[in-house]
C-alpha cells in the first residue's frame, strides 16, 4: 500500500502543471548521448532529408530554368525525313510524269517487302483550283493513286521479279477515308507486300497513309504488272 501511494504521489506531481519538478525536469523522451537510438537523432536525419530534398528541387528547377532559356529555335527541332531514294531515282521506276506523278521522296525500303514514301501536299498543286477553291483537300482517289504508286515501287523493283514496266490497279477493298488532307500536309504513305503470283505479274498490297502520325487513308490493293 505504501508503495501505491508513493507511486500515485510521484504521479500526481509530474502531471500537475505548476509542478516545480515538473518546470525543471529535462525535455520528455531525451535519452542519454551514449545510447544509440535517439529520437534528436532521428529528428536531425529527416531535417537533413528535408534539406537535401529542398536543395535538390531549387537545382532541378534551376535546371529546367536554364534549359527553357536555352531551348532551340522551332526551325531547328524537327530534322527533315530521311532519303532512300530521291524523286530523280523515283523517276527512273515509276513510268507517272507531272501531273500525276504524286510520290516525293522514298524515306524506308525494305527490298521486296515494303516501302515508306511521302507526298509534300501543296497550293499549287493541280488539283487544288477545282476541288475546292474555297476550301482545298485533296482528293480522295488521288491519295488512293498516291499509294498505289509507293506500292509500285515495291512491285518493280528486280527483288520481287519485277522491272520499269507499267502497272494498272486489279482491285481496290476495304478503303477508308478518315481525315481530309488538306494543302499544307505532309502524306506519308507505308505499303506492305502481302502476296505476289509472280506467273500472272499480280500483287496483294496493304497500305495506310497519315498526316502528323494519324491515319487519313487506308485500304488494300490488287495490281498488276504489264508491258
Amino acid at each position: 500500500m505504501a508503495s501505491s501511494i508513493l507511486s500515485h504521489s510521484i504521479f500526481s506531481t509530474l502531471n500537475s502543471p505548476h509542478s516545480p519538478a515538473l518546470e525543471n525536469a529535462p525535455p520528455p523522451f531525451s535519452v542519454s548521448a551514449k545510447q544509440p537510438f535517439t529520437t534528436s537523432r532521428s529528428h536531425g536525419v529527416a531535417a537533413n532529408f528535408s534539406k537535401t530534398r529542398r536543395s535538390l528541387t531549387a537545382a532541378c528547377a534551376a535546371s529546367d530554368d536554364h534549359a527553357c532559356s536555352a531551348e532551340l529555335p522551332i526551325e531547328s527541332r524537327y530534322p527533315a525525313f530521311p532519303t532512300v531514294m530521291d524523286i530523280n531515282q523515283i523517276r527512273d521506276i515509276l513510268p507517272h510524269r507531272f501531273p500525276f506523278l504524286l510520290v516525293d521522296r522514298v524515306i524506308e525500303y525494305t527490298p521486296g517487302v515494303s516501302a515508306v514514301a511521302i507526298k509534300n501536299v501543296t497550293i499549287n498543286d493541280n488539283f487544288f483550283p477545282g476541288h475546292f477553291p474555297e476550301r482545298p483537300i485533296m482528293p480522295g482517289v488521288l491519295m488512293v493513286e498516291a499509294m498505289a504508286q509507293v506500292g509500285g515501287i515495291v512491285m518493280l523493283q528486280p527483288e520481287v521479279g519485277g522491272s520499269s514496266s507499267s502497272f494498272f490497279f486489279a482491285g481496290i477493298d476495304k478503303v477508308r477515308f478518315r481525315k481530309p488532307v488538306i494543302a499544307g500536309d505532309t502524306l506519308v504513305m507505308r505499303m506492305n507486300l502481302v502476296k505476289l503470283q509472280k506467273r500472272f505479274g499480280i500483287a496483294k498490297l496493304e497500305g495506310k497513309a497519315y498526316v502528323g502520325g494519324e491515319v487519313v487513308c487506308e485500304g488494300e490493293f490488287l495490281m498488276a504488272m504489264g508491258n
